[in-house]
């Protein structure tokens, strides 16, 4: 048989015929090769001409791309010469101390898992939705299951805006499309949240883990995420606010919403200075008042 060059593949993956890609997509897509380990440690990449060939796109755009991820901290030696390389020591990039801010997409997972190397995890939650939270867990979760990590309790706090309130963001600029809006923002919160209660109760059947999972609902819009593990780190982000068209139930609405995915994630750790202990702390006392006075119960129904 022989294959088409249009249809050959690169690097063992098949030529794009799908429209051509921006370089943040690029990034993206390489971004996650690293972190599924797909992309080992030190590895050479792919010539710029063959990423070019596969992503279908100018070689301008791929540089570009490499470009961000060397801003990551996740590839060395990027130039127009030769392959770029994986950064490699990605533990230290994505979970050591003094880990430069990543977007939380890429940062969360493995903070999470190194939270999950405990004997006891405790994670505590502010945010828009749990979305994140709930793809970050797959991979500790992953290794629970071929034995990797083996906690023997796991406690999980989550606060997220009441279904009750006017939200700030998600929001449509034309006031009179809110009720799209605030639907789809809240099918989104529970359906997250639903998923994220029931991979980790499942640890109780399967592997015998005392696991207890709480949620309850802020009078308010949040307009900054964080994560604290284990009483020893807390990561912070801000929902930075854009305006972009979205389509819901069939309606094309102009909204101001954050790509919470994308925000920069700020990692303080215990011990790593007074300024970083100081956050911990203060950031744990405010998370507890939150979660002890003004919320109340969230039932993760429509």
């Amino acid at each position: 048989m022989v294959v088409e060059p249009k249809h050959a593949a690169v690097n063992g993956r098949a030529r794009s015929q799908a429209p051509p890609k921006s370089h943040q997509q690029v990034a993206d897509e390489l971004r996650a090769r690293i972190r599924s380990g797909e992309l080992q440690p030190g590895q050479r990449m792919p010539t710029q001409a063959r990423l070019a060939d596969e992503f279908g796109v100018e070689r301008g755009a791929v540089r570009q791309a490499l470009r961000i991820l060397q801003s990551e901290h996740l590839l060395t030696n990027v130039s127009k010469g030769s392959p770029a390389t994986v950064a490699p020591d990605l533990s230290r990039v994505l979970v050591g101390p003094g880990a430069p801010p990543l977007p939380t997409m890429v940062a969360l997972a493995p903070r999470i898992a190194h939270a999950f190397a405990g004997t006891h995890v405790e994670i505590d939650a502010l945010c828009l939705t749990s979305i994140n939270l709930t793809l970050a867990i797959g991979e500790p979760l992953r290794q629970i299951h071929t034995g990797q990590l083996k906690p023997a309790k796991v406690d999980v706090r989550v606060l997220l805006p009441s279904r009750d309130i006017d939200l700030a963001f998600p929001a449509p600029v034309d006031p009179t499309d809110d009720d799209y809006v605030h639907r789809r923002w809240l099918s989104q919160r529970n359906a997250q949240g639903q998923v994220l209660q029931h991979n980790l109760l499942a640890l109780r059947s399967s592997h015998g883990i005392d696991v207890d999972v709480s949620f309850r609902a802020l009078p308010f819009t949040p307009p900054v995420k964080l994560y604290l593990l284990n009483n020893t780190e807390a990561l912070f982000a801000y929902y930075t606010l854009t305006r972009r068209e979205q389509e819901i139930e069939h309606e094309h609405l102009e909204m101001y919403d954050a790509e919470g995915s994308q925000s920069m994630l700020f990692a303080f750790e215990q011990g790593g200075g007074l300024r970083d202990t100081t956050f911990v702390e203060q950031s744990q006392l405010w998370f507890n008042a939150l979660w002890e006075t003004i919320s109340s119960e969230l039932v993760l129904t429509s």
